[in-house]
């Protein structure tokens, strides 16, 4: 069994994901590979205080990511999961300085 601390391994701040949060209200995370949606909705909202509404994860698949003389380096997968928060909450993670 893993913590609610083990569950979420870091937040993903892309273009695509500032423009999720800023309008969708949907955030990403990279979570652990074996983390179940409920398991992730029970970690979101006990760290960051807010009500989730939605979950979706996908696993992004390993990618050859160069070759280096003859040695082919390999970026690996994880699983990623796009929350979606209730109306008018936000978490301060995304939200940069203020």
């Amino acid at each position: 069994m893993t913590t609610l601390y083990e569950v979420l391994r870091r937040p993903l701040i892309t273009e695509k994901s500032s423009f999720q949060s800023s309008k969708l209200r949907q955030y990403a995370f990279e979570v652990s590979r074996d983390a179940t949606k409920r398991q992730i909705k029970e970690a979101v909202e006990a760290l960051f205080d807010v009500d989730v509404v939605k979950i979706n994860t996908l696993v992004s698949p390993a990618k050859r990511a160069r070759r280096l003389r003859r040695v082919s380096m390999r970026a690996a997968e994880y699983k990623k999961a796009l929350i979606t928060l209730a109306e008018g909450q936000t978490i301060d993670v995304f939200e940069g300085v203020k």
